[in-house]
C-alpha cells in the first residue's frame, strides 16, 4: 500500500509536468520565433541561449514523466514494486542534473538580458499574453516589466517545486523505519535537492549580482565583459581592495576571470593562471599569473580573508571545470587551490615567449613540469620546465628556410640553454652526438656529415663554445686522409698526425690547418723523411731520408709541383742493419699526444657526476639516451611525442647501481660484477667504455687504419684501463659516502695489479678487433716469412720433420704412429705430439693475454707429458730438448699471424709475469717464430732439395 507521501509526489510531478508543458508552449517557443535570424551578433547569442533553455526545459520535462511514471507504475503495483524503483531514489543523480543544466542555462539567458531582449522586438504580442502568465506565478507582478515577468515565470515554478521535493522526501523519511531498505535511498535524495537548493540561489544570486554589474559600466566595457558564462563572485566596490602596482580603479572576480580595470583597459586573467600567495601582512594578498605580480591591498585583515577565500574558491572552480555542488558553506575558511596545474596559455608581453603559446604543467604562475612550447614561426619545445625555462630534457624544432626542413635539438637543458648530452639533427642532415653548456657544443661529441654529402666527414672530439677545439680526430672522405691532433677554434692547431687512404702519413705542427715548420714524413714502404715541409706539404729545406734498408740520404730538398723533388746531399750506403731509432720514428703520435689529456672530455662529466655525489637527476645527462627517429616524422609535429629509453629502462635508479657496488667488493665478486657492468650501456662504467670504444674506432678503423699508429692505440688501450679503474674507485667512494665511510687510499703497485690483472683483459675484447689489425699490418714482413716457413715445414712426414728440427731420437713417440709391417713410419704424418698441437691451436681463441699464456703453459705440459709417457718416467726438458720439440708443435699447428699474437700478449701481459714461466714460454716461442723464418732453414733443407730416397 502507497503512503500519503507517496500520493503527494505523484500530484506534484503531475503538477509540475503541466507547468513545463505550458512554460514551453507559452512562453519559450514564442520567445524563438521573437527574432529567429537576428542580424547582430549579441542577438545572436541571446537567440542561440534561448535555443538552449529550450532544450534543457524539454529534457527537464522528459525527466519528470520519467518520474511520474516511476509512481503511476507504484501506485498502481504497491505489491510488485518497491520505494527502490522510484526515478527520484533509484536515480536522484540524473533527475539532479536535468535541473541544474536547466538553472545554468536560465541564469546564462538572464545575465545577458535576453528574456528583456527577445520581448522587445513583440512587445504588444507579450503585453496581451500578461494574463496568461499570471497563473504561471506565484505572486502578482503586473507592475514589472515584460522580461522581468517571463524571467520569474521561468524560474518561480522550479524553485517551488525543489522546495515541495525536500518537504515530501523529508516527511517520506519520517515515515520510514530506520531499518527500512529505502531508509538510505531516502536521506540521499534529500540531501541533493536541498544540496540544488542552495545552488539554485548562490546561481541565481549571482546572476542577479552580474546582470547589476553591466549597469553600472560604460557600453566599452559592457561590451568586453558581458558574456553568459561570466558570473560576478567579488566588488571592490564592495570590499575595497588597492592594486600595486598596476594602480587599478576596481576589481571585478568573476568564477573564470580576474578581472582589473583601469579607465577604458581591461586587464582579464584566467582564474586557472592564478596564484594566491597570502604572504606575511595580513592585509596585504599577493597575486602571481604567468605575466604579471600585483597586491591586492585591504583596509584590514578580514577584509583580505573574504579576498583570499573567494579568490581561492573560484579558482579551485575554475580548474575543475564547474561550479561547487554542494555550494560550499558561508562560514568562512580558506581554499587550497593546487600549487601545480596543468594548463595552456598564449604569452602577449614582450620578450622571448611573446606570442608562444605552453601547454603543461605548471606551478606558482611558471610553466614547472613537462609541457609543450609552440611559437608562431613555428618553433616548437617539448620537454621539461623548472620555474618558467627549458631544464631537463627536451625536444626543440626549429624550422630553417627551406620548406619542410627543421633543426632538431633532442637534449638536455639547463635555466633555458642546451646542457649535457645531446643528439642534434640539422636540416642538412649533418648530426651531432654529444655534449653541450650553455646552448654551445662543449666537451666530446662527434659531428657527422650527411650520407650524400659532396664533401663527406667525422669529426670526434672535443669541443669549446662551439668550435672544435683541444683533441680531437677528423676524417674527410673527400680528400680520403684523416688527422688525428690538436684543434684551436675549429682548426687544426698544433702536434698533429695526417693518415691518408694512400699509406701516406705525416707528423708535425699545424697552424690554420696548415703544417708548418719540422716534421715527419712516412711512406708504406717505410722511408722516412725527417725535415721542413710547405704549408701544402712539399718537401724543402734541409732534411734527412732513411730508406727501409738503412740507407740514408741526408741533404737540402726543394719540391715543385709536378717536376718531382730535388736534392742536394749525401746518400750513406755503409749501414748493415736499420738504426733502432729510426724504427721508434716510424711509430706516430708516441709522446706527442700526452695519453692522460687525449679524451678529458670523455672523461670530465662523468668526473662532475661523481663530484656531485651521482644524483639520479643527472644521470640521464651522463648516460644519455636513445630516441627513434625517421626522416619523415622530423616533417610532422608528431615528433614532439616521440618515446625515448634511457637509464632507469635498462639499469634501475643510480642508488641502485651503487648499492649493487658495495655487494661486490670482494675479489672473487668484484671481476663478474665489473663484467657485467661495462656490458651494460646504461651502467657508468659501461656508458665510459662504449665511448671509448667510440673514439678508438674513430681513430684506428677504417681510413685510420695504419701500422705506424700501433704504438699510440697500444698506449691508448693501457690508459683506458687505468681511468676506467679510476672511475670504479670514484663510484666506489660515492657508495661509501652514501653509507658514511671513506674509501681507503690505493697503492701504485695494487693499482698496477688491479688494472692488468683485472681491468685490461675485461675491455681488451673491446679495442680487440681494431688494435690487433695493427699488429698484423706492422709485422705483416715477418709474418710472411713465418708463413712460408710454416708451408716448407708442412712438406716433412713427421720423422723427417723431427730429424731436421735434431730432436733426440729417443724422444721420439714412434707409438703414436700406429705402423703396420707393411709401413714405413717416414710415411706418417700429422700423428706426433698431437695432443700440444691441438691444445697450442686454442691460443687464437681468446683475446685476454692471461688466457694465451695458460694455453702456452697447458702446450708446454702436453710436450713433457708426451715426453714422460715415452720414456715411461717423469721428464723435465731442459732448454736444448725443449727448443726443437716447440718448433715442432709450432710447425704442425700452423697458427696464422703468430708474430702479431706474439708482440700483442708481450705489450699486454701483466708485468707481474715479467721473469716468470709464463715470460720463459714466451721467449721460448718468440724463439720458435724467428728459427721458423730463417732464410737458410727455408732455402737449403727443403724436401725438394734431397735425394727422393731420403724421403723413404
Amino acid at each position: 500500500m502507497c503512503s500519503p507521501e507517496e500520493a503527494d509526489l505523484l500530484r506534484l510531478e503531475e503538477v509540475f509536468s503541466t507547468t513545463l508543458a505550458r512554460t514551453s508552449s507559452l512562453i519559450l517557443q514564442p520567445l524563438l520565433l521573437a527574432d529567429p535570424e537576428p542580424s547582430d551578433s549579441r542577438g545572436r547569442e541571446s537567440m542561440q541561449l534561448l535555443h538552449r533553455l529550450h532544450e534543457r526545459a524539454q529534457r527537464l520535462w522528459e525527466v519528470t514523466e520519467l518520474s511520474l511514471h516511476s509512481l503511476r507504475q507504484r501506485l498502481h503495483h504497491p505489491s510488485s514494486t518497491g520505494l527502490k524503483a522510484l526515478l527520484l531514489l533509484q536515480n536522484t543523480d540524473s533527475v539532479l542534473r536535468a535541473h541544474k543544466e536547466y538553472i545554468e542555462s536560465y541564469t546564462d539567458c538572464m545575465v545577458v538580458q535576453a528574456f528583456q531582449k527577445a520581448t522587445k522586438k513583440k512587445s504588444e504580442y507579450w503585453r496581451n499574453q500578461r494574463k496568461v502568465l499570471q497563473p504561471l506565478l506565484s505572486h502578482a507582478s503586473s507592475e514589472g516589466s515584460l522580461g522581468t515577468m517571463l524571467s520569474q515565470a521561468l524560474q518561480q515554478p522550479l524553485a517551488q517545486h525543489v522546495q515541495q521535493y525536500v518537504l515530501l522526501l523529508l516527511s517520506l523519511r519520517d515515515t520510514l523505519g530506520k531499518h527500512h531498505p529505502a531508509q538510505k535511498l531516502v536521506m540521499h535524495a534529500v540531501t541533493q535537492f536541498e544540496n540544488l537548493q542552495s545552488f539554485m540561489g548562490q546561481a541565481l544570486d549571482q546572476a542577479v549580482a552580474t546582470q547589476a554589474l553591466w549597469h553600472s559600466l560604460n557600453s566599452r566595457l559592457r561590451d568586453v565583459l558581458c558574456t553568459p558564462t561570466h558570473r560576478l563572485l567579488q566588488d571592490s566596490q564592495d570590499i575595497p581592495v588597492t592594486v600595486t602596482p598596476l594602480r587599478a580603479e576596481r576589481v571585478l572576480l568573476f568564477d573564470d576571470v580576474l578581472v582589473l580595470l583601469q579607465g577604458h583597459n581591461v586587464h582579464s586573467f584566467d582564474l586557472k593562471l592564478v596564484w594566491v600567495d597570502p604572504g606575511q601582512n595580513k592585509c596585504v594578498l599577493h597575486i602571481l599569473t604567468p605575466e604579471e605580480e600585483f597586491s591586492f591591498c585591504a583596509r584590514d585583515s578580514q577584509s583580505q580573508v573574504v579576498w583570499r577565500w573567494k579568490v581561492s574558491k573560484a579558482v579551485c572552480q575554475a580548474l575543475r571545470g564547474k561550479k561547487d555542488f554542494p555550494v560550499l558553506g558561508s562560514i568562512i575558511e580558506p581554499s587550497a587551490p593546487p600549487d601545480c596545474r596543468h594548463v595552456a596559455y598564449t604569452f602577449q608581453h614582450e620578450g622571448r615567449l611573446c606570442q608562444a603559446t605552453y601547454e603543461g604543467e605548471w606551478c606558482w604562475a611558471k610553466p614547472h613540469g613537462k609541457g609543450i612550447l609552440k611559437w608562431p614561426d613555428g618553433r616548437n619545445h617539448v620537454g621539461d620546465f623548472c620555474q618558467g625555462l627549458e631544464h631537463g630534457f627536451g625536444i626543440c624544432l626549429v624550422p630553417q628556410a627551406s620548406e619542410d626542413k627543421f633543426n632538431c635539438y633532442k637534449c638536455h637543458w639547463q635555466e633555458g640553454s642546451m646542457c649535457g648530452f645531446g643528439i642534434c639533427e640539422y636540416s642538412n642532415d649533418e648530426v651531432y652526438k654529444g655534449y653541450f653548456q650553455a646552448g654551445l657544443r662543449h666537451g666530446f661529441g662527434v659531428l657527422d656529415s650527411a650520407l650524400k654529402a659532396s664533401q663527406p666527414f667525422r669529426y670526434t672530439g672535443h669541443w669549446e663554445r662551439g668550435q672544435r677545439s683541444g683533441y680531437g680526430i677528423e676524417e674527410d672522405n673527400d680528400r680520403g686522409e684523416r688527422y688525428i691532433g690538436m684543434w684551436q677554434a675549429d682548426h687544426r692547431h698544433g702536434p698533429g698526425v695526417v693518415v691518408t687512404q694512400a699509406g701516406v702519413c705525416y707528423q708535425g705542427t699545424f697552424q690554420g690547418d696548415k703544417m708548418t715548420g719540422p716534421g715527419i714524413l712516412l711512406c708504406e714502404d717505410d722511408t722516412l723523411y725527417e725535415g721542413t715541409f710547405t704549408r701544402d706539404l712539399m718537401l724543402v729545406g734541409k732534411g734527412k731520408i732513411t730508406f727501409p734498408n738503412g740507407f740514408t740520404l741526408e741533404g737540402s730538398f726543394s719540391s715543385l709541383s709536378g717536376k718531382g723533388l730535388y736534392t742536394q746531399g749525401v746518400l750513406d750506403t755503409a749501414a748493415l742493419l736499420p738504426d733502432p731509432s729510426s724504427a721508434c720514428k716510424r711509430q706516430l703520435g708516441l709522446g706527442v699526444f700526452p695519453l692522460e689529456n687525449r679524451w678529458q672530455g670523455v672523461y670530465s662529466p662523468f668526473q662532475d657526476f661523481v663530484d656531485a655525489g651521482c644524483p639520479g637527476d643527472m644521470q640521464e645527462a651522463l648516460l644519455g639516451f636513445h630516441v627513434h627517429s625517421s626522416r619523415e616524422l622530423r616533417k610532422s609535429q608528431e615528433y614532439l611525442s616521440c618515446e625515448r629509453s634511457h637509464p632507469k629502462d635498462s639499469a634501475g635508479s643510480m642508488e641502485d647501481t651503487l648499492r649493487e657496488l658495495l655487494q661486490h667488493r670482494e675479489p672473487k665478486a668484484l671481476q663478474p660484477y665489473l663484467r657485467k657492468a661495462l656490458k651494460n650501456s646504461w651502467h657508468p662504467l659501461g656508458k665510459l667504455l662504449r665511448t671509448l670504444m667510440l673514439t678508438f674506432q674513430a681513430t684506428y678503423a677504417g681510413m685510420g687504419t695504419n701500422k705506424h699508429l700501433q704504438g699510440m692505440a697500444r698506449e691508448e688501450v693501457k690508459q683506458h684501463a687505468q681511468e676506467l679503474w679510476a672511475a670504479y674507485r670514484s663510484l666506489l667512494r660515492v657508495a661509501l659516502q652514501h653509507q658514511g665511510q671513506t674509501l681507503e687510499e690505493e697503492d701504485k703497485q695494487t693499482r698496477d695489479l688491479q688494472v692488468h690483472g683485472l681491468l685490461l683483459p675485461l675491455i681488451l675484447p673491446s679495442f680487440y678487433s681494431e688494435l690487433f689489425t695493427l699488429y698484423l699490418l706492422l709485422h705483416e714482413r715477418e709474418d710472411g716469412l713465418y708463413s712460408q716457413g710454416i708451408t716448407n715445414l708442412s712438406l716433412f712426414p713427421d720423422t723427417k720433420l723431427l730429424e731436421f728440427l735434431d730432436v733426440q731420437k729417443h724422444l721420439w713417440p714412434l707409438k703414436d704412429l700406429r705402423l703396420t709391417s707393411n709401413q714405413r713410419y717416414s710415411l706418417v704424418r700429422d700423428k706426433c705430439f698431437l695432443s700440444a698441437t691441438e691444445c697450442l691451436q686454442k691460443i687464437i681463441t681468446t683475446v685476454d693475454p692471461r688466457e694465451k699464456l695458460e694455453v702456452l703453459e697447458k702446450t708446454y705440459r702436453e710436450v713433457e707429458a708426451t715426453v714422460s709417457r715415452v720414456l715411461g718416467q717423469e721428464y723435465k726438458l731442459p732448454m736444448d730438448d725443449l727448443l726443437p720439440l716447440l718448433i715442432y708443435v709450432v710447425s704442425r699447428a700452423r697458427i696464422q699471424h703468430l708474430g702479431a699474437e706474439i708482440h700483442l700478449i708481450r705489450d699486454m701481459m701483466n708485468p707481474i709475469h715479467t721473469g716468470g714461466l709464463y715470460d720463459f714460454l714466451l721467449t721460448a716461442l718468440e724463439s720458435c717464430y724467428e728459427h721458423i723464418q730463417k732464410e737458410d732453414m727455408r732455402l737449403r733443407h727443403l724436401p725438394g732439395h734431397w735425394d727422393s730416397r731420403e724421403l723413404w
